[in-house]
C-alpha cells in the first residue's frame, strides 16, 4: 500500500500570528515601562464591565448561556435597533470572527482577496482553509484601496474580500464613496468583509462603518472587538454583523456553550458605558494630534491615523529603534514587518504620561 498524507499540507504552510510581547517579557533600565505596542485601552477596561467581570465569578461552576442571544439583544439596542437581534453573531474575539468567515465560505479550489499592509489573520484563515490567497495591495503613499485591482482579480473562485477601515497597521480609513462603489461592482458570489474594530477612534467626515450597508441588504459581513475600545482584550469577545440569511449561517460554526460567561456579561455591561467610551474615543483622538508635531520636528515619516495608534517610518533602522526605546525610554512599540510594512513601526496611542515617555525617548534617540 502506497504512503498517504494524512496531513493537509496547506496548513502547516499558513503563516503564523505572533501577538506583541507582554511587559512581563521584556526588561529595561527605564524605571517603568510603557506598553504602546498593542493597540491596549490606555484606560484598561470599562468599569461596568469590570463590575460585570466581578458578579460573574460567583456562579463559574454553572455552565454559560447556551447561545449568545442576550449579547444579540444588547447589540440591537446599542445600534439603536437599527439591526434586529438575528443580524448579529457573538463570537470569542474579532481574530474569530474571521476564522469563522473563512471556515463558512472558503476551501480549497476558492479565493481570498486580501490588501497588504494588513492584519494577517485575514490571510492566515484563509491558508488555514486552503484557499489561494491573492494580495492586491495597497496603492501609493496614502494606502489608497485599489478598487480597480481588486475587481480584475475577482474571478469565478473568489468568495472573500477582507477590507479594513481604520486599518491596521497603517491607520488610514476607506472613504464612503470608495466602498460604495467597490460594493456595487462586486459579483454576487463575492462577499465583502469589512474590519472596522477600531472604528469608535474614526473622525473623518467621510468615513463609514458597514452598517448602511448591511442595512441595504449588501453581502457584507462586519467584523467587531471588544479588545479596543472597551479594554476587553484578555476576554476574547467579538462579534459580526451582517444580513439575518450571512449570519444565520455563521451561527452554523457554533459549539455548545460558545461564549463564556464572563466575556459575555462584560461585554453587555461594556455596550452600555457611554461614559467610558466617550472618555477613551475623547482621549485618542486628543493626544493623536500631538504625536503628529513631534514626527514633523524629527522628519520622520508618518501617516495620519483613524485609530488608536499611528504608523510611521524612521530614518534609522526600526529594529534598532524598537530596541532602544525599550532598553533607554522603556517603551515598547511594534515592528510592522508582520503586517507587510517591514520599515515601519506601529506606536499605540497611550496616556498623556506614556506619550510623553514616547516623545523624550524618540528625541533622545533620533534628535
Amino acid at each position: 500500500m502506497k504512503e498517504i498524507n494524512i496531513f493537509k499540507p496547506y496548513l502547516m504552510r499558513a503563516p503564523s500570528y505572533l501577538g506583541g510581547k507582554g511587559m512581563n517579557e521584556v526588561t529595561t533600565k527605564a524605571d517603568k515601562i510603557y506598553k504602546l505596542s498593542s493597540n491596549e485601552n490606555a484606560l484598561g477596561m470599562s468599569p461596568k464591565a469590570l463590575q460585570a467581570v466581578q458578579d460573574s465569578t460567583k456562579n463559574l461552576h454553572i455552565y454559560p448561556d447556551r447561545t449568545g442571544e442576550r449579547l444579540q439583544d444588547a447589540l440591537s439596542d446599542f445600534y439603536d435597533n437599527e439591526l434586529s437581534p438575528a443580524h448579529f453573531v457573538p463570537t470569542n474575539s474579532g481574530s474569530e470572527t474571521i476564522e469563522f468567515i473563512a471556515r463558512a465560505f472558503l476551501k480549497e479550489g476558492t479565493e481570498a482577496i486580501i490588501c497588504n499592509p494588513s492584519f494577517i489573520p485575514c490571510k492566515m484563515f484563509s491558508d488555514w482553509n486552503g484557499a489561494k490567497v491573492v494580495d492586491i495591495p495597497l496603492k501609493g503613499e496614502n494606502f489608497d484601496l485599489d478598487v480597480a485591482g481588486i475587481l480584475n482579480a475577482i474571478n469565478e473562485n473568489t468568495r472573500l474580500v477582507f477590507l479594513t477601515s481604520p486599518n491596521n497597521p497603517t491607520g488610514t480609513y476607506i472613504p464612503k464613496a470608495v466602498i460604495e462603489d467597490l460594493i456595487e461592482r462586486v459579483p454576487s458570489h463575492v462577499i465583502i468583509v469589512f474590519d472596522e474594530v477600531y472604528y469608535h477612534f474614526a473622525d473623518a467626515a467621510d468615513f463609514t462603518t458597514a452598517l448602511p450597508f448591511v442595512k441595504a441588504g449588501k453581502q457584507v459581513i462586519a467584523v467587531n472587538s471588544f479588545s479596543k475600545t472597551y479594554g476587553l482584550a484578555a476576554l476574547r469577545i467579538g462579534y459580526a454583523y451582517s444580513t439575518p440569511e450571512i449570519a444565520n449561517y455563521l451561527r452554523c460554526f457554533y459549539r455548545p456553550f460558545l461564549i463564556n460567561i464572563i466575556g459575555l456579561n462584560a461585554g453587555i455591561a461594556a455596550l452600555s458605558d457611554t461614559e467610558f467610551i466617550n472618555e477613551i474615543v475623547d482621549l485618542v483622538q486628543r493626544e493623536r494630534a500631538r504625536f503628529y508635531p513631534v514626527f514633523e520636528e524629527l522628519n520622520i515619516t508618518y501617516w495620519k491615523s483613524q485609530g488608536n495608534f499611528v504608523l510611521f517610518r524612521p530614518n534609522i533602522d526600526p529594529t534598532v529603534l524598537i530596541d532602544r526605546l525599550l532598553e533607554d525610554a522603556g517603551v515598547m512599540v511594534r515592528s510592522a514587518a508582520g503586517f507587510g510594512s517591514p520599515d515601519c513601526v506601529r506606536v499605540t496611542i497611550g496616556t498623556t504620561e506614556a506619550n510623553d515617555a514616547f516623545f523624550k525617548g524618540l528625541r533622545a534617540i533620533l534628535g
